[in-house]
């Protein structure tokens, strides 16, 4: 599976701390990141990450892309609902989840139900669906 990691600046370090927590259910899966935020957790974790631009950057967009040619099979989104953009940071990225039917966590709860369920196998199905090569390397 291809997960894509994002994380407001409030929320890295939690992003950071969740991967660490995750990193051997995440270590079977490709990873991508928006720039900073991947390499946060690349750093803390080990794991290998493929990096997009910084979010501010164009990082979103080039995510939103993937999601939108289904080559991202979850999102990991952790959103500062403080921040002053946060329904304009959200929206793009959970309109185009909702549109192409792809996992999208906000916030750890949520996060860890999705990886929980797969490491057990729940999301096999977008394999079946949508059969793909890995889109990027690390």
């Amino acid at each position: 599976m291809n997960i894509a990691l994002m994380a407001d600046d409030n929320k890295k370090d939690l992003m950071v701390q969740f991967c660490t927590a995750y990193a051997g259910v995440l270590s079977q899966h490709t990873l991508c990141a928006t720039n900073i935020t991947g390499r946060m957790v690349a750093e803390a974790t080990g794991l290998p990450i493929h990096l997009f631009m910084a979010r501010i950057h164009g990082g979103s967009e080039q995510i939103g892309a993937r999601i939108a040619y289904n080559e991202i099979d979850m999102v990991l989104f952790f959103c500062d609902p403080g921040n002053p953009r946060y329904a304009e940071n959200l929206s793009y990225i959970s309109r185009l989840c909702d549109q192409n039917n792809i996992p999208l966590a906000t916030n750890q709860a949520t996060a860890e139900m999705l990886v929980l369920g797969l490491s057990r196998g729940d999301l096999d199905w977008r394999d079946i669906m949508y059969p793909k090569t890995k889109p990027f390397t690390t």
